[in-house]
């Protein structure tokens, strides 16, 4: 096999630096661009396709749930969205703000909606009334800005786009069973259909989102031990009920205040399926999510070439996203091309292919070439399809298994960071003080508290006293 730089020149090598390997393949797989705004980037159609992809799947399952697409206002008036103090508090330094309209100084301050709890909230104290109205189950696809100091394309960036779900409910009891029912559903998009591995639990305190009751997390570990929030979903109780004089008439005519859950899945998760996934050559697509699942590449074509080539993706086109390149470039450039866009399958087709009534299909995630008579091609695609698909989840399990590791004290934590990246399982005392010093001595961070907890000593990792509960720590993006 020719030398990985043969291939790829472009693309830096992902051992030798991670972060421009990341964003070499942004860049050269045409995901994304820069733009003139600060922080902002342009996703370009390719990258757009994957995005489009995941919410025609995950508003799917919400629809199926009952949820109902709206929208809310891009602006937010400041005297809006100081109404829940510990809101404002977290978003602060983040907030973007418009102050003239025209040639006009705006009497009041509008943010740019950097979340949109507060809309939804000064909407339901208007339109909640009575126990009958409730649940109401809102979901908007939109963008959002926060002024971020350091961004990166899809991972952080000033402007990015997202759905944030917004419920309200009668009882404290349903809307904690919608923060987890939600959760459920993110880890089914994520795991089955996006191929990344995750771990599930709670946010700490500090880690929580601001302004909510709890906060519920998917954690994913990237190709370099590096932690990735892939999604959140947040339980408000009645705190914004409580600031937004959300009430209703239960069925004995007492008023009640009403209960509330937001939850969001971002144009994020797509810098972690690049970051999970990808290899020195590019991208490396999980079919479900792929906008071309099979290209098709006809070889020193001739009519009767390009003939079968139409005919195979005529047949393919019934299930299959698939596409064929008729251009001049050399094959050894589009096989190069498409390997770096990820496409999970590759079919070459040329007259001594023909002769023999066959082609070859090549798999993006283990290179393995498949001869296959072209009567089979339909069903072995479909097969290959799931196999990979399976394939790209195992491996990222395997690799996020491999870097679970365990301390009981500080040394062992220490060590275990420094010798290799990855996640660290250790007890805590639940002191907000032992995990800023966690934090400021090894820049790891409570990812979260595992739904599945386990006893792995008496004592907290750092102070020594007596442990509360088991948390997964790590380095983020």
């Amino acid at each position: 096999m020719a030398n990985k730089k043969d291939f790829v020149k472009e693309i830096t090598a992902r051992d030798d630096d991670f972060a421009k390997w990341y964003t070499d393949t942004v860049l050269k797989a045409g995901m994304a661009d820069y733009s003139p705004v600060r922080g902002a980037m342009i996703i370009l159609p390719y990258g757009y396709q994957i995005w489009e992809n995941i919410k025609q799947e995950f508003d799917g399952m919400l629809k199926k749930t009952g949820h109902e697409d709206m929208t809310m206002p891009l602006l937010i008036p400041e005297s809006l969205l100081v109404k829940e103090s510990e809101l404002i508090k977290g978003f602060a330094p983040e907030v973007a703000w418009v102050t003239q309209g025209g040639t006009e100084k705006l009497q009041e301050r509008l943010a740019i909606r950097p979340t949109s709890e507060v809309l939804f909230s000064d909407y339901y104290a208007r339109a909640v009334h009575s126990y009958r109205d409730l649940p109401l189950k809102y979901n908007q696809w939109v963008s959002v800005m926060r002024w971020e100091k350091t961004t990166r394309p899809f991972l952080r960036t000033s402007e990015f786009y997202w759905q944030e779900g917004h419920t309200v409910h009668a009882t404290a009891q349903e809307s904690h069973d919608e923060t987890l029912s939600v959760l459920d559903m993110y880890e089914k998009v994520i795991n089955q259909f996006l191929a990344i591995p995750t771990l599930k639990g709670q946010k700490t305190e500090s880690e929580k989102f601001a302004g909510a009751y709890q906060t519920f997390t998917l954690e994913s570990m990237m190709a370099d031990g590096r932690a990735l929030q892939s999604a959140t979903s947040h339980d408000f109780n009645d705190k914004f009920a409580k600031a937004f004089n959300i009430k209703y008439l239960d069925n004995k005519g007492k008023q009640q205040y009403a209960y509330q859950t937001s939850w969001g899945l971002s144009t994020r998760i797509i810098g972690g399926l690049i970051m999970v996934h990808g290899d020195d050559r590019g991208l490396k697509l999980p079919p479900r999510v792929a906008p071309t699942q099979v290209v098709i590449i006809p070889i020193a074509p001739n009519e009767e070439v390009l003939q079968a080539a139409t005919e195979i993706m005529t047949d393919l086109q019934a299930d299959v996203r698939v596409s064929m390149d008729q251009s001049d470039k050399k094959p050894g450039w589009k096989f190069n091309e498409y390997e770096m866009r990820g496409v999970p399958v590759r079919l070459e087709i040329g007259p001594r292919d023909l002769k023999q009534q066959q082609v070859v299909l090549v798999r993006r995630d283990t290179g393995e070439k498949i001869v296959t008579p072209i009567a089979d091609v339909h069903t072995k695609v479909n097969e290959l399809l799931e196999e990979i698909q399976a394939n790209l989840y195992q491996m990222a399990k395997d690799h996020l298994d491999a870097n679970i590791f365990t301390a009981t004290d500080m040394t062992e934590f220490k060590k275990q960071l420094g010798n290799h990246r990855g996640f660290v399982k250790a007890m805590w005392c639940g002191d907000p003080k032992c995990e800023a010093a966690i934090h400021s001595e090894t820049k790891a961070t409570a990812r979260c508290l595992p739904f599945k907890q386990e006893q792995l000593s008496d004592k907290c990792v750092y102070c020594g006293k007596p442990a509360k509960k088991l948390v997964i720590w790590a380095q983020a993006y």
